[in-house]
């Protein structure tokens, strides 16, 4: 009789451990909740900085600049945006890409963009290309200028 009592008081002892353990690492999992009270501070904010994405700042020569695919290969919007970027192409080296694929592929404009088929992908590089281009032709900006009116315009989406 006296065994029974020790089998079962170890067993109860065991059941016991496991659930100690099982509590345990169910709140390592949760994360802790800072409780409301008077005297807590509120959290530090870190200011969100944006910054401009990469381009040129000055016309780069034509000749350094890498060719765009082949406008034919796409259709509607995004053939006429490889076409602009032809027409247009050390205007459109010196916008910024607010894809921010500079970060992520290593883009160095809006140009780079057409260089692979990138854009064909990508609504912000087209309508860029779109934009600055129909502002290009109008005549009446200077690059800088149309870079501010793309900054205006697409660095306030993000």
């Amino acid at each position: 009789m006296k065994k029974t009592w020790l089998l079962i008081g170890a067993i109860g002892v065991l059941l016991a451990v496991v659930m100690i353990m099982i509590a345990n690492s169910d709140s390592q999992k949760r994360p802790v909740v800072a409780q409301d009270t008077h005297d807590s501070h509120p959290p530090i904010q870190t200011p969100t900085v944006k910054t401009l994405p990469s381009h040129y700042t000055e016309a780069p020569h034509r000749a350094s600049l890498r060719p765009t695919l082949e406008p034919e290969r796409f259709t509607g919007l995004v053939r006429d945006a490889y076409r602009a970027v032809r027409e247009s192409p050390q205007t459109i080296a010196q916008m910024p890409c607010y894809c921010y694929c500079d970060r992520g592929m290593g883009h160095k404009s809006l140009y780079s963009c057409f260089e692979d088929d990138h854009a064909s992908h990508c609504a912000v590089c087209v309508n860029e290309a779109l934009l600055a281009h129909k502002l290009d032709k109008e005549g009446k900006l200077t690059p800088a200028q149309i870079r501010d009116r793309i900054v205006q315009q697409f660095g306030q989406q993000n």
